[in-house]
């Protein structure tokens, strides 16, 4: 085995005109989970683990650069439970080999891609736990001639970090208020000023309710979710810890997000906070409705009625039905929107103390703009 190595290792250095020093001294430094996402805000992340396991989730923003296949991390793995642990290396071995020039010329590739110097050596490198993975792709890195830091731990070790973040106390402002209201907008709006936001929907890229995945792109796995939520949240903490900010807005949700669900800790945090109630006219509302999702396919519209039938009556949703069969969207629109005004209300109210945490704003329209000053003013005048 150590022979057959050696002739990769020779082979490989041969091709990249690189000298093969009698003492090979690899400086691989391991690094905590704080440090190693403190470095990837500048440094580029290499994901050393399968295809498969990288598209289920991964760390934002890391690339995959893979050792083994799907069907080769089989092969090893079933070796090792079989086997043993020698001839599972063998067969890593075997399949490493080949690649190793492949490899390398993968990482140059994606420090083009992430806009770093040609200059500059250093990487990040994980696998699932931080073991031979990452360790045999840290060793021809760090052969070629990169400055590579491993995650201790690896992958297992960041999910760990992620759970945790969302027990971190982040200070929140929630924007509420029934369907229709345009608070996603008044969001957007918030973000444009400067203010700090959290966007819930376009991370699990879903706008809630039966019909807020139509025409969407898929959404992510639930553990993907979590990691990018959870870049988001600690950044925010790290902000608010160093004062460099006060407080963050974030959209009243159910904890379901289309097939997703907001971390509990996360939103058991929200539950507590003051939620500023926007109260705007049914009629304003109904029509950003229309607006919003009036135009989508009729098919899909029926589909997402007939889901939520059990909750809105037998009644009502064949009414409904019935009404965009016969393209009279707004009254199939007023049943729904009467629906999800009763769901809301009753949510609104769930919480421990909801006459000291709900602050009402009335207001004539949907407009985010004219809105978003209102609440700021309102906000202002609360504190």
């Amino acid at each position: 085995m150590l022979k057959y190595f050696s002739s990769q290792k020779k082979r490989f250095c041969h091709s990249r005109n690189l000298t093969l020093h009698p003492i090979s001294i690899v400086v691989i430094k391991k690094i905590n989970t704080s440090d190693f996402l403190n470095l990837a805000l500048n440094q580029p992340v290499f994901d050393v683990r399968s295809p498969g396991e990288y598209l289920h989730a991964h760390i934002p923003g890391a690339f995959n650069l893979p050792l083994f296949s799907d069907e080769e991390r089989k092969i090893v793995g079933t070796a090792y439970k079989q086997e043993g642990k020698q001839p599972a290396i063998k067969y890593g071995l075997e399949f490493f080999g080949p690649k190793l020039n492949a490899l390398v010329d993968e990482a140059k590739t994606f420090l083009k891609i992430a806009l770093i110097p040609s200059s500059a050596n250093t990487v990040l490198l994980h696998c699932w736990r931080g073991g031979m993975r990452s360790a045999a792709v840290a060793w021809l890195l760090d052969l070629y001639g990169f400055e590579v830091y491993l995650l201790e731990g690896g992958y297992k070790a960041y999910r760990q970090h992620v759970l945790a973040v969302f027990d971190l106390p982040l200070r929140m402002q929630i924007i509420g208020g029934f369907t229709g209201s345009n608070k996603t907008g008044m969001l957007h709006q918030l973000k444009q000023m400067g203010h700090a936001v959290i966007d819930l929907e376009h991370i699990a890229l879903h706008k809630g309710s039966a019909f807020g995945g139509i025409d969407m792109e898929p959404q992510p796995t639930q553990e993907m979710f979590e990691n990018k939520l959870a870049v988001i949240v600690y950044q925010l903490y790290l902000a608010q810890e160093n004062k460099m900010e006060t407080n963050c807005w974030i959209e009243d949700e159910s904890q379901r997000l289309g097939k997703l669900h907001i971390p509990h800790p996360f939103w058991n945090s929200m539950r507590q906070k003051t939620v500023f109630f926007l109260d705007i006219p049914f009629e304003e509302r109904l029509k950003h409705i229309i607006t919003c999702y009036g135009n989508l396919d009729k098919e899909k519209l029926i589909t997402a009625v007939i889901r939520i039938r059990k909750r809105l009556g037998p009644l009502e949703s064949k009414i409904c039905i019935n009404f965009l069969l016969e393209d009279n969207v707004p009254e199939a629109f007023r049943i729904l929107l009467q629906y999800y005004d009763k769901t809301y209300q009753k949510s609104l109210q769930n919480r421990e103390k909801p006459d000291e945490q709900i602050q009402t704003i009335s207001l004539e329209s949907i407009d985010a703009i004219d809105n978003t000053h209102k609440l700021l003013a309102c906000t202002k005048n609360f504190a």
